[in-house]
């Protein structure tokens, strides 16, 4: 079993800001695929199969910040492998249409790997991570909680196509293939 997991903050008022794209990329798959969420432990989720795997797509619904206690949850009531777990997330240290597939490492600064990494006492979790880019003249904090202008948009909806195909391939390729096939790409 896999779980998907993609990181944001609830709420209308955070679902289109950079923070969120780990959100985004899950919406666009369960939208692709016709699925519908079901809330449970803190976390809105799906439960399905695909390409003969069982797959959780989970959007925990704490602040990005505190996820790490809805991840842990799913982890015990599914009793999902940390090797099965893929973490989407924001990353601002990388330019907005950037991503890259890590095996494990720390949480470089994002606080809400930094709780998943406290709640699953490891850093050796799965991660695709997407460039929001940083903007050095913006608090992080007030980068983060904004939103893409045009023309990052276009640019963020093309890598969350991308990631579709990522995450299918997750689920059916074993992690360092997966990062040789993508790592580097654009």
């Amino acid at each position: 079993m896999k779980l998907i997991v993609g990181l944001g903050n609830p709420g209308k008022e955070y679902s289109k800001t950079r923070h969120n794209v780990g959100f985004m990329v899950v919406d666009n798959i369960v939208n692709n695929y016709n699925l519908t969420f079901e809330k449970k432990l803190g976390g809105l989720y799906i439960n399905t199969i695909i390409n003969g795997e069982k797959v959780i797509f989970l959007k925990p619904q704490l602040f990005i910040n505190v996820s790490g206690e809805v991840v842990r949850s799913f982890v015990d009531y599914f009793k999902i492998n940390i090797e099965d777990i893929l973490i989407i997330s924001d990353d601002v240290d990388m330019e907005v249409g950037s991503f890259k597939l890590k095996a494990n490492g720390s949480s470089g600064g994002h606080n809400g790997l930094k709780n998943i990494e406290q709640y699953l006492s490891t850093q050796n979790y799965k991660r695709l991570k997407i460039g929001v880019s940083k903007n050095k003249d913006r608090d992080t904090r007030d980068h983060v909680l904004g939103i893409f202008s045009t023309e990052e948009k276009k640019i963020i909806e093309e890598v969350i196509i991308k990631s579709e195909e990522i995450i299918i391939d997750f689920i059916k390729t074993d992690f360092f293939s997966l990062m040789n096939k993508y790592n580097g790409l654009k």
